[in-house]
């Protein structure tokens, strides 16, 4: 009861600490008690940059052009998850009414990513999760999963013949079209891990991303001088990039990409950075759960 009583007086007084507390280490890697949906891995990718192809359709003096290439710089790292959010730990979020149900025929298991899930569906688990986990979770932008995804990302730029624009969607046809549909769920780690440390990104689950599907105008320097953005559609990553309608759970029925759509939607979370007091607040609470059970 005493060793409590002092946590408590910690807890109270945790906003106001420094000095020698400060040094305490922080882990990046954890699990959140034992509730179901324990945390799963993150991975923390040191500052660095990425060519990066703009989501989008665009157009040059009213003809089909080629999404320009950025090279964007990345200034902090970035923590995201080791591999998709499992059907397991979605399912958590269902049955403590955070989260719409799974499909019947999604298996639930901790080494199976969670499919059938509409961007609507995501946004509820990391809005869930964030408010069990005490951190801030959220979808990457594009470009964020892009730079995670390393040589995994896929560019899919293709040439415009300004004569002919009907070429370049017969060539994505051609490509995405020679692609087997692989529909079943599989072991996390079968389709590989890149160098970053991350798994499965880009076999037959894509995953959602936080960024709006775009129509832009380029100028004759190749820069965008006008865009408009649809958020009800979202980018979607995978074996290629997709653009789906935010409340399609099956991209197979709702999905907008040219050949082969996605075969499954699934979804892994980007964690955002605590304050020092915040993480000092979070890992005091932890110790004080522990020591009440």
């Amino acid at each position: 009861m005493l060793i409590a009583f002092k946590l408590k007086i910690a807890l109270a007084c945790a906003a106001g600490l420094a000095g020698p507390l400060a040094a305490v280490p922080l882990v990046s890697e954890h699990a959140v008690g034992d509730h179901a949906s324990a945390e799963q891995a993150i991975v923390e990718l040191d500052p660095g940059t990425v060519f990066y192809r703009l989501a989008g359709d665009f157009t040059h003096a009213g003809k089909p052009a080629e999404a320009p290439i950025l090279k964007l710089r990345f200034d902090k790292p970035l923590a995201i998850m080791r591999h998709q959010v499992s059907s397991a730990e979605y399912q958590a979020c269902v049955d403590d009414g955070g989260c719409r149900a799974l499909d019947r025929d999604v298996v639930i298991a901790r080494d199976r990513p969670a499919v059938q899930v509409s961007w609507h569906d995501a946004q509820a688990y990391a809005s869930w999760l964030s408010r069990k986990s005490g951190w801030t979770y959220r979808l990457p932008k594009d470009e964020e999963w892009a730079f995670a995804a390393g040589s995994k990302f896929v560019d899919d730029g293709l040439a415009v013949d300004e004569n002919d624009p009907s070429k370049r969607w017969i060539a994505r046809y051609d490509r995405e079209a020679g692609r087997e549909a692989d529909t079943a769920t599989r072991a996390f780690g079968s389709f590989g891990i890149n160098e970053n440390g991350l798994s499965d990104l880009s076999g037959n689950v894509w995953e959602w991303t936080a960024t709006c599907f775009v129509r832009g105008v380029l100028g004759d320097a190749g820069q965008t001088v006008k865009h408009s953005s649809n958020c009800g559609v979202r980018v979607a990553e995978g074996a290629h990039r997709a653009y789906v309608t935010d409340f399609i759970r099956d991209a197979r029925a709702g999905g907008c990409a040219a050949g082969t759509p996605p075969s499954k939607l699934g979804f892994r979370l980007v964690r955002e950075p605590q304050s020092l007091t915040s993480a000092l607040v979070r890992r005091i609470s932890e110790t004080l759960s522990r020591a009440a059970s």
